[in-house]
């Protein structure tokens, strides 16, 4: 029986229990989606590089929603780190049915005047590491009857802004192919494209939010919420709140030079 997203039914539904694989899981938005799963029943599988942190986390989560959490205490940054993920990913015996690629991080300044080691690490970080390891899930899906896999991107994404939308981009375009290149394999796709969110990932980057409007702003549980219904719908790309899907319409149709400034001064 075909799925109201024109997906083949998996061997789970939206409402019955599976175990979720989260990167960045402790803090934002990574921590956001594994309230909203663990609220839902799912099991967890939090990645992070502060194994401590990782452990308050999961206490936490497990004592309030009594679901079972694991923690992988990984510096995705690292081969070694990379590769234990990865290794948690292909476990067919114990399988991962939804991949949420969310660990990330930005850089204040701009390309050429930012060090070069800084900008690689920004590009592994938001391009090469949501790619190793989605390829290690769609494998495993495959085997196990589908799944989800949410990277998140950004509205970014959809403007001319530097090396961190250019990476975002990225995920957009191979989530859109993914999501249909896959489904014959029961496995859906969605980039989820968020504008701005009240999180750590902005106090990490120094920036100073105070000349940002307070209608820019969306908090992590709209995202979150409306990220999983898209995805759980099987779309490719998901854009938060409608004034969010405006600023994506009028940065596609606008001239590349205005969208700049625009958001070069909304920063």
């Amino acid at each position: 029986m075909a799925s109201t997203s024109g997906h083949p039914e998996a061997h789970f539904t939206a409402e019955a229990a599976y175990t979720a694989l989260i990167t960045g899981g402790t803090s934002g938005l990574g921590a956001e989606f594994a309230q909203q799963l663990a609220a839902r029943g799912h099991g967890l599988v939090l990645v992070a590089r502060d194994g401590h942190r990782l452990a308050d986390a999961a206490a936490g989560l497990r004592a309030r929603y009594a679901v079972p959490v694991e923690t992988v205490a990984a510096d995705l940054l690292t081969e070694e780190g990379r590769a234990t993920v990865t290794a948690r990913l292909a476990d067919t015996a114990n399988p991962v049915n939804m991949l949420v690629n969310n660990a990330g991080h930005g850089l204040a300044g701009n390309f050429a005047d930012n060090d070069l080691e800084r900008e690689l690490e920004l590009l592994r970080i938001h391009a090469e590491v949501p790619l190793a390891l989605a390829h290690a899930a769609l494998r495993s899906m495959a085997q196990t009857g589908g799944g989800r896999i949410v990277n998140v991107a950004s509205v970014a994404a959809f403007t001319p802004n530097g090396t961190y939308s250019a990476a975002k981009a990225l995920l957009v375009n191979f989530s859109r192919w993914a999501n249909v290149f896959y489904r014959d394999r029961r496995v859906s796709v969605t980039a989820l494209c968020p504008g701005l969110v009240h999180s750590e990932f902005h106090d990490r980057m120094g920036m100073d939010k105070r000349s940002i409007p307070n209608w820019m702003w969306l908090t992590a549980d709209q995202v979150v919420r409306e990220g999983l219904t898209d995805a759980n719908a099987g779309k490719p790309v998901s854009i938060p709140s409608a004034r969010y899907k405006a600023l994506a319409l009028v940065a596609r149709l606008a001239p590349d030079a205005v969208v700049e400034r625009l958001v070069r001064r909304s920063r």
